[in-house]
């Protein structure tokens, strides 16, 4: 593991806003075709783009599906929770274990297992993930909401386990013992860029000895705030696992 001071060069990401822009539309676009589509065929289609869209904020707009008048949608937004794979929607699939349709409940019993599975996998990493910070001044509270969403469905992704908000030192170091893993202490910022763009940065220190091992820094440019973290957050949290050798 590396104890120096290190400093990742700004790695510049260019996309297309229109494509960043898509992303972000698809996503509003599929949860009101689910909640108020006519057709409960065309709300069952919305259900399985929901689950194959790797968004967080899927996970609202799937579990108001399990209440759909229609079996066929409610087993839909069951399966799509599932292959989201977002542990946050185990516990509106555990509501609706008294669901009366046999495709709906089977749908709805595979997909808790799933999230069970993946809640209860062995960690590779352990992160105290303090938050995000926004140095702009400018963005939305939901905005930044919506960025730390994104940082931690990456470190799940990852195989991180979360470390609680308040936790004494000697509970940290029993975790880190149990698992035979390492532990770490990260936060992140966002900046503005003199392109207009936004900089995010993840400062990272040993967890829960707080040794200081540095940072890295990902930037883009040419869309809105909340398109560029779509992109951004998950990819911060790549770099500092690669810099910092999370794995090992």
């Amino acid at each position: 593991m590396r104890r120096s001071l290190l400093l990742l060069v700004l790695f510049l990401l260019s996309l297309p806003g229109t494509v960043l822009a898509q992303v972000d539309s698809r996503t509003a676009s599929l949860s009101k075709q689910l909640g108020q589509g006519q057709e409960p065929r065309a709300r069952s289609q919305a259900a399985q783009g929901l689950g194959s869209s790797d968004d967080p904020e899927a996970v609202k707009p799937l579990c108001a599906g399990l209440k759909d008048p229609s079996e066929q949608v409610r087993a839909a937004a069951a399966q799509a929770l599932g292959k989201l794979k977002e542990v946050a929607g185990l516990e509106c699939l555990k509501a609706r274990k008294g669901e009366t349709d046999a495709a709906a409940q089977a749908a709805i019993k595979a997909s808790m297992q799933t999230l069970q599975e993946l809640k209860g996998q062995t960690p590779r990493v352990y992160v105290h993930f303090v938050g995000v910070k926004d140095k702009t001044g400018e963005l939305r509270p939901e905005v930044v909401k919506f960025a730390e969403a994104r940082m931690k469905r990456k470190l799940t992704q990852m195989g991180a386990q979360l470390a609680p908000a308040k936790e004494s030192k000697t509970a940290a170091k029993g975790v880190l013992r149990k698992h035979g893993i390492n532990g770490f202490r990260v936060q992140a910022e966002i900046h503005p860029t003199e392109s207009g763009g936004l900089l995010v940065r993840m400062v990272c220190i040993g967890y829960p000895d707080q040794a200081l091992l540095g940072d890295v820094e990902v930037q883009a440019s040419g869309a809105k705030p909340e398109d560029l973290l779509k992109v951004l957050a998950p990819r911060i949290v790549e770099e500092a696992a690669d810099t910092f050798e999370w794995d090992t």
